[in-house]
C-alpha cells in the first residue's frame, strides 16, 4: 500500500464554495467523529502463485470490507468485493475516505452491498475523497449501486485516479433524483458536487470532470440537462488509446423514445479512455445499459464479457 494512504487524514471540504451555506456544526454528532468517519484501505496485488488477491485491507467503522470473494464466472480469477456501512444512510457531518490500489498485474471488481441513501440534512453536508491507484497492466471495475439524494441531501465528492498508461480502471455512477417513489420526491435535494480528475504516476494531468448539481439553482427539466429524465449515469474508462478506440467503434450513442432511455460516449483529453452517459427513468434500465458497457470494456481488455447480474441485484 502506498504510504500515503496508511493513515487517515481529515476529510474538509469546507473550502469548496457550493458547501459555504451548509457548514453548521450538527446539533447531534459532531463532524468527523467516531462513527461518522469512515475509512477504508483496499490493497490488491498478485500472489506467489500470480493470484489477485487482497492483500491489504484496513477499515473504520462505518465502512466494512470483509474479504474478497471469487464468483465471477466469466472471470474466476478475479476477486470481488462489497464495501458496506454500518451506519445506514448517509447524514449531515459524515466524512469518508476510500483508498483503493492495484499493484502491477492485479485485478479487482468493486461494488456496493446496496444503494447509497443520502438521507435529509439539517445543518452540514456529507463528503467523500477516494484515491484509486492503479500501477502496470493492472484492471478494475468499480461499480457501486446507485446513489439516492433524499430531499435537502448536501453531497460532495472528490476522485483522484493515478493511472499506468498500461492500466484499465472502469468507474462508474448512478444518481437517482431522489426517492420518486415516496411523495413523489423528485430533484429536492440541495446541492451534489461530484469531481473525478485523473493522472499518470509521473503526476502528469490527464481530465478533471466537475458537475454542481443544484436544483433550486436551475432548471434540471431543461433540454440539454435532465429534460424528461429522471436517473443518470456518468462512467469514466481510463485505458490506453488502442483499446478505447476498440471499444468506442463498438458503442452507438442512441435515444430510445419508447423505452425512455438514451446513452452517448465521447473520448477523454490527452487519450486517457472515455466518457459515457446514461440517462433513463428508473435505474434498473439504467444500469443494464451501464453492465453492457462494461461488457464491452471487459472484452476489449480481457477478452471476457460480464457475466449475468444475480437477480436479487
Amino acid at each position: 500500500m502506498n504510504k500515503e494512504y496508511t493513515h487517515a487524514p481529515e476529510v474538509n471540504f469546507d473550502h469548496a464554495p457550493e458547501m459555504a451555506p451548509y457548514l453548521k456544526e450538527p446539533d447531534a454528532m459532531y463532524v468527523g467523529c467516531p462513527g461518522k468517519h469512515g475509512y477504508l484501505n483496499l490493497g490488491f496485488e498478485l500472489d506467489r502463485d500470480g493470484k489477485s488477491i487482497l492483500r491489504e485491507l484496513d477499515r473504520r467503522a462505518p465502512l466494512i470490507v470483509q474479504q474478497e470473494l471469487y464468483f465471477d464466472q466469466e472471470m474466476p480469477e478475479m476477486p470481488c468485493v462489497y464495501i458496506l456501512s454500518s451506519g445506514g444512510p448517509n447524514v449531515d457531518g459524515d466524512r469518508y475516505q476510500q483508498n483503493i490500489y492495484l499493484k502491477k498485474g492485479s485485478i479487482a471488481w468493486i461494488s456496493t452491498g446496496a444503494a447509497t441513501k443520502l438521507a435529509e440534512m439539517r445543518s452540514n453536508y456529507s463528503g467523500l475523497i477516494q484515491n484509486i491507484t492503479l500501477e502496470k497492466n493492472a484492471y478494475l471495475e468499480l461499480m457501486p449501486e446507485p446513489i439516492i439524494p433524499c430531499k435537502h441531501t448536501r453531497f460532495i465528492a472528490d476522485t483522484t485516479m493515478t493511472i499506468d498508461e498500461s492500466a484499465t480502471a472502469f468507474y462508474s455512477e448512478i444518481y437517482m433524483p431522489g426517492r420518486k417513489h415516496h411523495n413523489n420526491e423528485v430533484f429536492q435535494y440541495d446541492v451534489l458536487s461530484v469531481c473525478t480528475h485523473a493522472q499518470r504516476p509521473d503526476g502528469r494531468q490527464l481530465f478533471r470532470e466537475k458537475f454542481i448539481i443544484d436544483p433550486m439553482q436551475g432548471h434540471l427539466r431543461d433540454t440539454g440537462v435532465m429534460h424528461g429524465y429522471d436517473v443518470f449515469a456518468n462512467v469514466l474508462v481510463v485505458t490506453p488509446p488502442d483499446k478505447a478506440k476498440e471499444v468506442y467503434d463498438a458503442t452507438p450513442a442512441f435515444i430510445d423514445r419508447d423505452n425512455r432511455i438514451a446513452a452517448g460516449i465521447t473520448h477523454l483529453p490527452n487519450d486517457a479512455g472515455l466518457l459515457y452517459k446514461v440517462l433513463g427513468m428508473e435505474p434498473g434500465p439504467v444500469k443494464k445499459v451501464v453492465r453492457e458497457f462494461c461488457s464491452r470494456v471487459r472484452m476489449a481488455i480481457k477478452g471476457k464479457p460480464l457475466p449475468h447480474e444475480f437477480p436479487w441485484r
